[in-house]
């Protein structure tokens, strides 16, 4: 197999690596930290050939399963959160022992979903990633499954490795687990055709996409959402199974390529896009949808029917559309409150404090 998106995988100087729970745990489910060992081998030889990379591990909660005497993964949260604070020391332990072969130190960095949805706590995750790598240590993230809840958790850590390959500007990024690739159905059932590559969403026309395994929350529903976010910000997209993972971080000569879009998404505009927290809405009529769609102009007052949500200058709202169609997100400069007295308002019937623009054009992204 070999493409331009496979060589760009290939000789990627910055690479996000994500490792799924069924790649480090037995078929009993039970933790396998020589599992662990091997794909580090595999991921030191990569950096030994000069790329950087950052790890997104999954396990936690496989990790505390034994050790807690419990006979299978939890389904109620607060076993859940006990499984991975036990967990978290047994995974972050073996990966420490098992880089420590190659005299490499680790970080371990553990986010929430809520870290990456406000901008300040957003900016100093990214610092720290960079950090990290600035001093040579091997970055290991998960989410914190000990505190993370069902409202405010990433669903996944297929999605975190996506938001994660941008937020440190990964040149690509590699998903590992039990699958070997994308296939337009399940391939356990037959007859499921082999999709080498995906240029663009035409391709996933007709694939059927199943979900996760008892021991992790992903599937291919996850992992295919995730590559086809980390492609459309501009990083190529590699999916592959970890028993593969030599020939992934290698050659990328196996599993499934995601093209990425021509042109990298700036930091900004990812965030408003993917990753902050939307804390209201704005209802448009059909003149400001094509406003803001097709002339990329600002959002004015006069364009808005309705507002909910309670929110103030500097959040991130959802902008919808006549049909109730999610259109565009972007930074709002004005409380709720106040545009309560301006929507359907032209800006020359506004005092001059509120003639700016409702939403700027630099801070819309459509979605």
């Amino acid at each position: 197999m070999t493409s331009v998106y496979r060589d760009a995988v290939r000789t990627a100087r910055s690479v996000v690596v994500k490792i799924g729970t069924t790649a480090l745990t037995t078929q009993a489910g039970l933790f396998d930290a020589g599992r662990l060992a091997g794909l580090v081998d595999a991921i030191e030889a990569r950096m030994e050939a000069g790329s950087d990379v950052v790890i997104v591990s999954s396990g936690a909660i496989a990790a505390g399963i034994e050790p807690l005497g419990l006979n299978r993964r939890p389904t109620d949260l607060a076993t859940k959160q006990a499984a991975a604070s036990v967990g978290q020391v047994a995974l972050v332990n073996s990966w420490s022992a098992a880089f420590a072969r190659y005299n490499r130190t680790i970080g371990q960095v553990l986010l929430t979903a809520d870290d990456l949805a406000k901008r300040v706590q957003h900016t100093n995750a990214q610092r720290t990633l960079d950090r990290l790598r600035a001093l040579h240590a091997v970055a290991i993230v998960n989410e914190n499954d000990t505190v993370a809840t069902n409202e405010i958790r990433f669903g996944d850590n297929d999605r975190l490795s996506a938001l994660v390959a941008h937020l440190v500007s990964a040149d690509a990024l590699i998903l590992l687990s039990d699958i070997d690739g994308l296939y337009d159905a399940d391939p356990r059932k037959g007859n499921a055709r082999f999709i080498e590559e995906v240029a663009g969403v035409d391709d996933l026309d007709g694939v059927v996409a199943g979900r996760g395994s008892h021991l992790g929350t992903g599937g291919m529903v996850s992992k295919l959402s995730s590559a086809m976010l980390a492609a459309d910000a501009g990083v190529p997209v590699l999916l592959a199974a970890a028993s593969d993972a030599g020939r992934a971080l290698s050659d990328a000569s196996v599993g499934t390529v995601f093209a990425p879009r021509p042109e990298r998404m700036s930091a900004r505009r990812f965030w408003m896009r993917y990753a902050a927290e939307s804390t209201g809405a704005l209802n448009l009529d059909a003149g400001a949808v094509r406003a803001v769609v097709d002339q990329r102009r600002s959002l004015l007052a006069a364009g808005i029917t309705g507002v909910s949500g309670r929110f103030v200058g500097g959040d991130v709202v959802e902008l919808v559309g006549p049909d109730a169609e999610l259109i565009a997100r972007g930074v709002v400069e004005y409380d709720n409150v106040e545009l309560l007295a301006m929507i359907g308002r032209s800006t020359s019937e506004l005092p001059a404090e509120l003639r700016r623009p409702v939403v700027h054009a630099d801070d819309l992204v459509a979605v």
